[in-house]
């Protein structure tokens, strides 16, 4: 590895490679040939069978129907700062009173 220094780093002039390829699609144009290729049928179809499995405790389902419906679960750290919060104000509020 002579065109590496002793910490491991690229020595100057050392020539990058290619990187990673370009993008064949962009995302508008995958997401319009989705909306092309899927009819509204297809979507009530597709949603009722993710329920269904859902119900038969397919938890990976339960969990993507649970995701889209109520958005993702809060960090639990999160639900406690504001708990702590809301309990402070709370407090102060009956201090004031």
């Amino acid at each position: 590895m002579a065109d590496r220094d002793e910490h491991g780093r690229f020595l100057p002039g050392c020539k990058p490679g290619p990187g990673r390829p370009r993008k064949r699609y962009s995302a508008a144009e995958l997401r319009d040939a989705i909306l092309k290729a899927v009819c509204p049928d297809d979507m009530v179809a597709i949603v009722n069978k993710l329920v269904e499995r859902a119900k038969t405790g397919d938890v990976p389902a339960a969990k993507l129907v649970l995701e889209r419906i109520l958005g993702p679960a809060l960090p639990l750290d999160v639900l406690e700062r504001l708990e702590a919060v809301e309990g402070k104000v709370r407090d102060e509020r009956i201090s004031n009173s």
